[in-house]
């Protein structure tokens, strides 16, 4: 916007110009403006609307009180989670026309409600504890993933258990249903394996039926293994698990069709849990197999790959330009690690 004081200079010498004989047009030319911008600077500022009966109010303008009806109906009982469409469609079926959508939204947006017209206290699901597991069978993860079966609708559900520390498959089953009476035989059964005694293990698994049934609650208890669960809907609070069965169905040799037979199921699966405990050499454990992690052989074999790798850089140390590879694996791992928030780190 231009000041006042600067378009009074260009009309002062607009005028100077006009008097000295020159065009109107031909002066604001040169000062890249129009003649009819300069007639409009000439003119006093007037603010009122100049359209002939501008001060009329529209015939269709709704009275407070029918502005009210409208905000009372959208929030009463009946419509408060409903939309202007759907609002507008019920009430014709009734016989009745209060307003078109647009006059409802329109008067929402005023009044700020185009959200939830209504107080709603959504239920908070805090994160689950942090765990640490420093060593095999102190934490445990489990899930139930699908396998396709030969029958179109059918699934079978492999139940399978981790520990955190080895990411060793302890135990697992197939069935041909989700039950908690199934999974507490699971738990028993890597109980047993493993030789858990009381108050020993802790045990994570998403918010499932089969995990929270009360035949599995009432095992974990009787066995002393405690629960942990995930939060309702996020993987991410169970990620063990979910790259496991990531890595099972990622396999070349994962059947491209549905599995004949639950027996074949099963025989697939045991074949898979052999060479993902025995022979596959897992990258967050430093190459190492999880039963060489499990059974305490990672410390020596890590050991020995450092040797190696020392001893030749001793031999020809003009090929190195640091330090040796470490050959080291996590010394512990963490399920649902709290991260501090901003707030936290204000506080604190």
């Amino acid at each position: 916007m231009i000041p006042a004081q600067e378009k009074e200079r260009v009309i002062a010498l607009i005028d100077e110009a006009c008097q000295a004989g020159a065009r109107l047009h031909k002066a604001c030319e040169i000062l890249g403006l129009t003649a009819r911008t300069v007639q409009r600077w000439r003119k006093p500022d007037v603010l009122d609307d100049g359209r002939k009966e501008s001060s009329k109010t529209p015939g269709n303008k709704l009275s407070e009180v029918q502005r009210q009806v409208i905000l009372n109906l959208v929030n009463s009982d009946k419509y408060k989670d409903m939309n202007p469409h759907q609002i507008v469609a019920d009430l014709a079926d009734q016989g009745r026309y209060v307003a078109s959508e647009s006059t409802m939204y329109r008067i929402m947006k005023e009044e700020g409600q185009n959200t939830h017209r209504h107080s709603s206290n959504p239920r908070k699901h805090t994160k689950p504890m942090e765990l640490t597991a420093t060593a095999p069978n102190q934490v445990w993860t489990w899930d139930i993933t699908y396998l396709p079966s030969p029958v179109r609708g059918e699934l079978f559900y492999l139940y399978m258990i981790m520990d955190l520390y080895s990411r060793k498959i302890v135990s697992w089953q197939v069935h041909i249903r989700e039950d908690a009476t199934l999974a507490s035989e699971l738990i028993r059964e890597a109980c047993y394996l493993e030789g858990i005694s009381r108050d020993q293990i802790v045990l994570h698994s998403d918010n499932g039926s089969p995990m929270k049934g009360a035949t599995m609650l009432a095992t974990l208890q009787h066995l002393g293994v405690l629960p942990s669960f995930s939060r309702p809907s996020v993987k991410n609070d169970n990620p063990y698990s979910e790259s496991l069965y990531k890595t099972l169905k990622y396999r070349p040799w994962y059947p491209q069709s549905a599995f004949k037979s639950l027996e074949e199921a099963r025989d697939w699966v045991e074949g898979f849990t052999q060479w993902y405990n025995l022979e596959h050499r897992h990258s967050k454990l430093a190459y190492v197999t999880p039963n060489q992690r499990h059974t305490g052989q990672d410390k020596l074999i890590l050991a020995h790959r450092r040797a190696v790798y020392q001893k030749a850089k001793n031999k020809n140390p003009e090929k190195w330009s640091g330090q040796t590879r470490k050959w080291t694996a996590p010394a512990e791992v963490l399920l649902n690690k709290h991260r501090t928030s901003r707030a936290e780190k204000i506080a604190a």
